[in-house]
């Protein structure tokens, strides 16, 4: 394999990282309160609200079931709008959020319904207001399913950056595409395969270390 195409690689790797990293930061701030609104709007939660559960609760399953080849193509006009362009790593990383935003909320939803039941009761017992219950007691009990979490979502956020070259979306999936697939390079293909292997064992490494680090059981 050439140099050039040694730094063609190094430099999708590089525009992968940047669309993930950019995308989970995105999702982690608008996921994980809309997982602890599905939380403690749920029957029984700290501020009951069966309405609104449901309506986002509908909302978020109607954009999880949205495969995300379709939903690239169906937001093109909002990612104009957004970012100027529908192709580059800053138009994929419009998708690759909306997509993980929902997914984020749920897991987030998962791992506080984890949590005792009586620690929250306790929790009231003593005063304790559902933003000081939120925060004092819900995240941090649920803190190291919540990284699982986070940890899941970047590496499904790998896989869909990889889809987004289908669309112009750069990276390694763009790469692979035109010229892996196109020029029929099959060292390149093994090389992006590779690549995205070791990042996905990367990121899931680090995710258990500091689920462990966090975990006071």
């Amino acid at each position: 394999m050439s140099q050039d195409m040694l730094m063609l690689l190094f430099e999708a790797l590089l525009d992968t990282t940047y669309m993930v990293a950019v995308s989970t930061l995105i999702s982690t701030l608008l996921g994980i309160p809309l997982g602890v609104i599905l939380v403690v709007t749920d029957k029984r939660g700290i501020l009951e609200s069966l309405y609104i559960n449901r309506v986002l609760g509908s909302i978020v399953n109607a954009a999880r079931s949205t495969p995300f080849i379709i939903l690239m193509v169906a937001i093109i006009p909002l990612t104009r709008l957004l970012t100027g362009t529908s192709i580059g790593t800053n138009a994929a990383i419009v998708p690759l959020s909306l997509a993980a935003i929902p997914f984020v909320g749920r897991v987030v939803e998962s791992a506080l319904k984890e949590v005792d039941y009586g620690v929250v009761e306790a929790a009231q017992a003593m005063g304790a207001s559902p933003f000081e219950i939120i925060r004092k007691v819900l995240i941090p009990e649920s803190l190291p399913s919540i990284i699982l979490g986070i940890t899941l979502t970047i590496i499904n956020l790998i896989g869909y950056s990889a889809m987004a070259g289908a669309i112009g979306g750069g990276g390694l999936g763009d790469l692979a595409i035109r010229y892996g697939y196109q020029r029929f390079r099959a060292d390149i293909m093994l090389a992006t395969v590779a690549i995205l292997i070791a990042q996905v064992q990367i990121v899931q490494s680090c995710g258990d270390y500091l689920a462990r680090r966090v975990n006071k059981r």
